[in-house]
């Protein structure tokens, strides 16, 4: 039987798998500043034992973002945080926002939503 999926709730997996993030996050050189993202109101990583708290949508702690404004996807997920309370705005990335990456490099890379860099990920 497969688990049961509610809008709006986190799953909290025992341990964080490790991810290369060097497969889609950006070059130190890409510069994103003025491609689009959605903040969001602050909310927790779901993954067990993490403190991280996100302002944006986010991968792996990356803001992701989009080229065109109303790109489908960067809309479908607006809507989908909104549904949940989150109170998404589209707004332009800027570098001081935090590390970026590209919906469709994360896409691409299979979606990876959490990585643990420096630490074992199996306790």
């Amino acid at each position: 039987m497969e688990p049961e999926i509610r809008l709006g709730t986190a799953v909290a997996h025992e341990h964080a798998e490790e991810v290369d993030e060097d497969l889609w996050q950006d070059d130190e050189g890409s510069d994103r500043a003025g491609w689009s993202c959605v903040r969001t109101d602050p909310f927790p990583c779901p993954a067990y034992g993490c403190s991280f708290v996100a302002d944006f949508m986010t991968a792996a702690h990356l803001v992701l973002v989009w080229e065109e404004r109303d790109d489908p996807n960067l809309l479908w997920h607006a809507q989908r945080a909104k549904e949940v309370g989150r109170n998404p705005r589209i707004v332009a990335y800027e570098t001081s926002f935090g590390p970026s990456a590209s919906y469709y490099a994360w896409e691409a890379a299979g979606r990876p939503v959490h990585g643990v860099r420096g630490r074992a990920a199996r306790g």
